[in-house]
């Protein structure tokens, strides 16, 4: 696994001399000698890499890695470049458009999301290829939920996007009164109707953040 190094060390370096960390580890490094699994290795940690601690002004939480070859790359909802948009990332895409006006790209590469401050977080971050859920419960959650923990410590206004009931449960963490939470049904094709599209959840992120004086995402995800 390739190290955090940038400003999340000082807030998870905790984490990394625990006991369920280290068993993590074996366990993880194990899995990859042994099966097929997804992200690849130097793209486990990409959401903090690619957005530091201090710039986080969106907080997206998703579940697990996508499971199928070449679509993870360690950022949720996002695939690499010239794969098949998944159907979550489709409906994300209508909501955008209806929402902001935003016009459906070509690929699912949310890269500008994270270099734009939007924090694209799996609960669990790695999965064995064609198991979905499978690395679920070997320790990642407590690894992330002390990476919301130290989004919670943050006095400066952070947006958290809980979209689903796995997202939502994470809300046990947050009590920021500078940060706001939006909450909506799962995008993914059995709930978007039951409340996904029609959230404004983008627009009302950007309104959030101009009003404490900071720049809005520009979410729009160009053509490739």
């Amino acid at each position: 696994m390739s190290q955090i190094d940038n400003d999340w060390l000082n807030a998870l370096k905790g984490e990394f001399s625990k006991q369920y960390y280290k068993e993590l580890y074996e366990k993880v490094k194990g899995e990859y000698t042994d099966h097929t699994v997804f992200p690849p290795p130097d793209d486990i940690f990409n959401a903090f890499h690619l957005t530091p601690l201090s710039s986080v002004k969106v907080v997206i939480i998703g579940q697990d890695p996508y499971h199928n070859t070449g679509q993870a790359h360690g950022l949720s909802f996002s695939v690499k470049p010239g794969v098949k948009i998944p159907p979550s990332l489709c409906n994300i895409y209508k909501e955008l458009k209806d929402d902001l006006g935003c016009y459906i790209p070509n690929n699912g590469c949310l890269t500008k999301w994270a270099r734009e401050g939007v924090l694209l977080l799996n609960t669990v971050l790695t999965v064995r290829a064609h198991e979905a859920n499978s690395h679920a419960g070997i320790g990642w959650e407590q690894f992330t939920d002390a990476a919301i923990a130290a989004l919670n410590m943050q006095r400066r206004p952070i947006v958290f996007l809980l979209w689903g009931a796995p997202a939502q449960k994470k809300d046990i963490f947050l009590n920021n009164p500078e940060h706001i939470i939006l909450k909506a049904p799962h995008p993914s094709p059995l709930s978007a109707y039951k409340g996904f599209f029609g959230c404004r959840h983008f627009s009302k992120t950007n309104d959030f953040l101009e009003q404490k004086g900071i720049k809005g995402i520009d979410w729009q995800i160009e053509n490739i």
